[in-house]
């Protein structure tokens, strides 16, 4: 690669543990029974190790949408055409898709990063230009991106994140819109867990059972070909994943590397996640995972994470939007977490 990514080598920030004993000890005296508020008492915790603090906040959120085409679409695997892709991000330019109103919802920062589609979109309000291409090779007959464009791929996730630390976030959300891009991240998955397409594949935008049958078909060919050839997870990522996956997975990287705490989406976002975990071991420490994905690959990659999802909704729009809708969650846990009273504050008995 003549592109330098040798900052993906760089070190994760380590936890804050004195942060982290001053929360649970907090926990400790609230005027509460000891685990009465489950799982928000423990996400409370969780945010002051990554933020290093006994009274955690996520009042300002930083939300990137990388946005690129897939090739593989040719092969007849999504129920939406190519087109959308552009489409969509034009919608996201004028505030109109989801993400767009859960981030004014939640008051967050929102970019969107055009890595390469096969329409130019031309310029619009909020949306980085960046193309490495028309959108990727088709994966199921060759590589789907050169070295060149997944060093660049990655790189505009490092910087994404460059600008959201200099924002000020205290919380990271990474987004995506591909059309085919459940393609590229379950053969990727398949390719890293060796799991089957079989198991993993799913309708994607709204596919039929006939039409998730091809998909898998195109999944198995694209693994047949390709899996002799990966020593590594950044040519697995090179070879069958997408621009906007390799700039979130990067993204994910950065941010444990800077102590930026990350609230990851679905099923893209988890390939995103899995594969730079496979990259830079420890990552996953400064992942929150806001959702279970409808997507049947979800659950396995969560498992290979050892993650556990705030929310089950049901939901597989990706953009970033199941993340965003989990944002109020872990304010209200922050602020049970900091604004409760304690037993001596409040001159209540404490258990005997």
């Amino acid at each position: 690669m003549s592109l330098s990514i040798e900052w993906l080598d760089g070190s994760v920030a380590a936890l804050d543990i004195e942060a982290q004993k001053n929360a649970q000890a907090r926990q400790a005296s609230l005027t509460k029974p000891p685990g009465a508020l489950g799982r928000l008492e423990s996400l409370a915790i969780q945010l002051s190790a990554l933020q290093g603090t006994a009274r955690p906040c996520v009042d300002n959120v930083y939300i990137a949408v990388f946005a690129a085409d897939h090739g593989v679409v040719k092969e007849g695997v999504s129920a939406f055409p190519q087109e959308v892709t552009v489409e969509m991000v034009k919608n996201f330019s004028r505030g109109g898709a989801a993400i767009s109103v859960s981030a004014r919802e939640i008051n967050a920062v929102m970019e969107v990063i055009n890595l390469g589609m096969i329409n130019d979109p031309g310029v619009l309000k909020g949306v980085i230009n960046n193309p490495l291409g028309a959108g990727t090779e088709n994966l199921s007959v060759q590589a789907a991106m050169s070295e060149d464009q997944l060093a660049a791929a990655l790189n505009a996730g490092g910087e994404a994140v460059e600008r959201a630390f200099s924002n000020g976030a205290q919380l990271f959300i990474g987004g995506e819109m591909g059309i085919g891009n459940t393609t590229a991240a379950t053969a990727l998955t398949c390719l890293l867990l060796d799991e089957s397409p079989e198991k993993l594949t799913g309708p994607g935008t709204g596919l039929s059972e006939e039409g998730v049958s091809h998909k898998v078909q195109i999944i198995q060919r694209a693994i047949k070909l390709h899996e002799s050839h990966i020593d590594s997870p950044l040519e697995a990522l090179r070879r069958v994943g997408g621009f906007e996956i390799a700039a979130l997975a990067a993204a994910y990287i950065s941010c444990a590397q800077r102590g930026l705490p990350v609230l990851v989406d679905g099923f893209i976002s988890s390939s995103a996640a899995l594969v730079a975990e496979k990259i830079c071991p420890g990552i996953k420490d400064w992942l929150l995972f806001s959702h279970c994905s409808a997507e049947p690959g979800h659950r396995r990659m969560l498992e290979a994470l050892d993650a556990t999802a705030l929310l089950d909704l049901q939901m597989r729009l990706g953009e970033g939007s199941g993340a965003a809708i989990a944002v109020p969650l872990l304010r209200m846990a922050c602020a049970l977490h900091n604004d409760m009273a304690t037993f001596a504050e409040a001159q209540v008995s404490e258990k005997m």
